[in-house]
């Protein structure tokens, strides 16, 4: 080449080198937006990819790419705090979302932005998916961010892929990491226990990591849900203020950490819980965490529960905008103290008092040792043949003679030691060979990471659809925690029994998913004890869940008011039951706010009693729709006031329902001194206003068909009367044309 050539060649090549370097430079921002609000993601010099806003988003998309210059966070030995999947062993100084150990035993991880692609799946959902990448090890995370615009709501999760010689270990692998800046932060979340569920507690976060989490293995959300609200600035309300409603679908063991960095910023890392919980991962092989789902209102708690119902009942909740049936259950009137005679007798009490359904309850099962209490039979799904010895089939028929459904309780993932189950598979159970046995409610988990248990547990219900396809609807229990983790299966098969939390959850989804490609249809109920287990992943295969076992209606105000927030009414089961000495008026019109149901001996009514019932059903009839598939709107808060109120409005606005109840026993004479102010109705909508629910031979004190225009509701409002006389007051709207 002549000196020439050569010349040409390096201003060439340093052209090239020069326009290479400005391209590096260039740094990518990635918005996803919901119809309001905007998440958006931005490379720094190095090709890290962090979080760069969160809130309402921008009228031109294109001024996202300025943002970052307005912050001078410069402190570069602080780390990586923004980062969108925060890798470990680097140069990150706070909690990871990722830990891994390599096959060569480093456990250094970076991870820096390759590509995006956005997936346009219908006119309202799309999907971005992000790929980082090791640049020493063959190492992926793909993130997903799946968007429902009209909704506002966002869920997202992480697929973790190596192709390194042998297996990596996951020491710890987040679904969400996402990053907020706020002059404060305000986290609403859960705790309680069995019969206590959802007690909502506020706390401004400090300095440090505030932890939300679970390791109980099955009803994970016994003692605190996957479920919380996390204000900006300062508390929001339930019509003012910056809120994000959160929660993770999955139904094991979770973690959610909220970490206060040192510029007062705020870090949020959601997923599986990594407690004795690593996972070894084969090359080549795809980790898939379970999906984080969010929603963001600058308009307060309540608008950003509507837009979670909104999205639940569409995309999630097994046949969210469907129907549900009414049922008697047999539970509270006969324990398991029942036989055929007994049972018949219910479903006539059934079909007098107007129930779509009755569902047999436990008890029902097993021979060698029967089920007559919970210490024996769970495992042996046989009919009993002392008290049904005609099977499940005479039921059936008996229930359809009747006029009424017939559905079943199983709780199939379980076994009692008493049982013929237990004997011959011992190895299908969980325990610790080494230990003594431990049990939660005389019994253990069965070992879903096991194919053959996951084939016993889709047959007990394959069986009784086969047997009796006439069967309408499943109630389905879960009543054990998991103690003493161990598996006789991964032990066999040489995997590191860390895997166990994983498998057991992720075996679980697949015998649900095989019963819903066989039985797309048929309603299932998700029980654990009261609301132990509920969460978004379950009910994409139920479709309801059962809120708690304690059924007490003023209890059951407090509890239904914060399960609210999260999952539509058409998802809970509210019983009317005997837990409490409140009238059937109290408890019938508190069970009305979600999916209604009786669990009480029919024939211990009394002649009003009934007859308020039935009328109270055809009633539940007229306004089901509207509680349904309503929008929801929180009127008095119970906890800040001697009563609550709240009510549902269908989307054209010419139907509404209001519920009141009294929620404290003091005397005051009058609780409803003031007019509540009603929302959802249009202001140019003339409205009738009718009492419903009216005990026989009482008068309501609210006038017949009064009007009101929806202007004159939403701003001086209507006072529904409460006092200890009437404790409840159920209000049917109605437009007038």
């Amino acid at each position: 080449m002549s000196n020439y050539s050569q010349k040409i060649f390096y201003v060439i090549l340093g052209i090239f080198c020069i326009s290479f370097g400005i391209n590096a430079q260039k740094l990518i921002t990635i918005p996803i937006e919901t119809s309001q609000n905007a998440l958006v993601f931005q490379t720094d010099k190095d090709n890290r990819l962090g979080t760069v806003f969160f809130g309402k988003k921008l009228v031109q998309s294109s001024d996202y790419g300025f943002i970052s210059k307005e912050y001078k966070i410069n402190d570069e030995n602080s780390g990586i705090f923004n980062s969108v999947y925060t890798p470990s062993g680097t140069w990150n100084l706070v909690e990871p979302a990722i830990e891994v150990k390599h096959a060569d035993g480093n456990s250094s991880l970076e991870l820096k932005y390759v590509s995006h692609e956005v997936k346009k799946i219908d006119d309202n959902v799309s999907e971005t998916v992000i790929v980082l990448k090791d640049p020493v090890y063959a190492l992926e995370v793909r993130l997903f961010y799946k968007v429902y615009y009209k909704e506002n709501v966002i869920e997202q999760w992480s697929v973790i892929k190596h192709q390194e010689a042998k297996n990596i270990t996951l020491q710890k692998y987040a679904s969400a990491n996402l990053y907020f800046m706020a002059d404060d932060y305000y986290l609403n979340h859960y705790h309680g226990g069995w019969a206590k569920e959802m007690k909502p507690e506020e706390t401004k976060l400090t300095a440090g990591i505030k932890t939300l989490d679970s390791k109980l293995g099955t009803r994970a959300n016994l003692f605190q849900p996957p479920t919380f609200m996390l204000s900006f600035d300062k508390p929001a309300t339930e019509d003012a203020g910056k809120v994000l409603l959160g929660t993770l679908a999955w139904s094991g063991n979770f973690k959610i950490d909220f970490e206060l960095d040192t510029y007062h910023n705020l870090r949020l890392l959601a997923g599986i819980n990594s407690h004795a919980s690593e996972y070894s991962l084969a090359s080549n092989q795809d980790f898939k965490t379970p999906s984080f789902i969010f929603t963001f209102s600058e308009n307060g708690k309540g608008e950003a529960s509507r837009n979670m119902h909104n999205w639940a009942r569409k995309y999630r909740i097994l046949d969210g905008e469907g129907s549900r049936l009414t049922l008697l259950n047999n539970w509270e009137a006969t324990y398991f103290d029942f036989d055929e005679a007994k049972l018949t007798e219910l479903f006539k009490d059934g079909k007098k008092l107007g129930v779509d359904m009755f569902l047999l309850d436990d008890g029902w099962f097993a021979n060698k040792y029967p089920r007559n209490g919970d210490v024996a039979g769970l495992g042996d799904w046989q009919e009993n043949r002392k008290k049904l010895p005609n099977g499940i089939g005479y039921l059936v028929k008996e229930a359809t003679k009747a006029g009424i459904k017939f559905g079943i309780w199983v709780e199939p993932e379980m076994v009692n030691p008493k049982s013929e189950l237990y004997e011959k598979h011992l190895d299908w159970v969980i325990r610790e060979p080494q230990r003594p046995e431990h049990y939660f409610r005389n019994q253990l988990p069965l070992d879903l990471s096991n194919p053959e248990v996951q084939d016993f547990v889709y047959g007990v219900i394959d069986n009784l659809f086969t047997k009796n396809p006439e069967i309408s609807f499943i109630k389905w229990d879960c009543n054990a925690v998991v103690y003493n983790a161990h598996s006789a299966y991964l032990e066999k098969k040489g995997l590191p029994q860390t895997h166990l939390y994983v498998e057991y959850v992720r075996g679980l989804y697949k015998v649900l998913e095989k019963i819903r490609a066989k039985y797309p249809k048929v309603p299932m109920m998700l029980c654990s004890g009261g609301g132990g287990r509920v969460d978004y992943e379950a009910l994409k295969y139920f479709t309801e869940f059962w809120v708690s076992d304690n059924t007490d209606p003023l209890e059951r105000v407090f509890m239904q008011w914060e399960y609210s927030y999260f999952y539509p009414a058409i998802a809970q089961c509210n019983h009317i039951t005997d837990w409490s000495k409140v009238g059937i008026k109290y408890r019938t019109d508190v069970a009305m706010m979600g999916k209604m149901g009786y669990d009480i001996v029919v024939s211990h009514l009394s002649e009003k009693e009934l007859q308020f019932s039935q009328q109270a059903l055809a009633n539940y009839k007229k306004i089901s729709d509207v509680v349904w598939h309503g929008d929801l709107y929180r009127l008095k808060n119970p906890w800040e006031n001697p009563y609550a109120s709240l009510m549902f409005s269908n989307a054209t606005q010419d139907h509404a329902v209001m519920f009141s109840y009294l929620t404290t026993n003091r005397y005051d004479g009058v609780y409803s001194v003031t007019p509540v102010k009603l929302k959802g109705l249009d202001p140019k909508k003339k409205y009738k206003i009718q009492e419903i629910n009216v005990y026989p031979d009482a008068k309501s004190s609210i006038a017949k068909d009064l009007v009101y225009s929806g202007d004159y509701l939403m701003n001086i409002g209507l006072n529904p009367d409460i006092t200890l006389r009437r404790t409840s007051v159920v209000l049917e709207l109605t437009e007038v044309k």
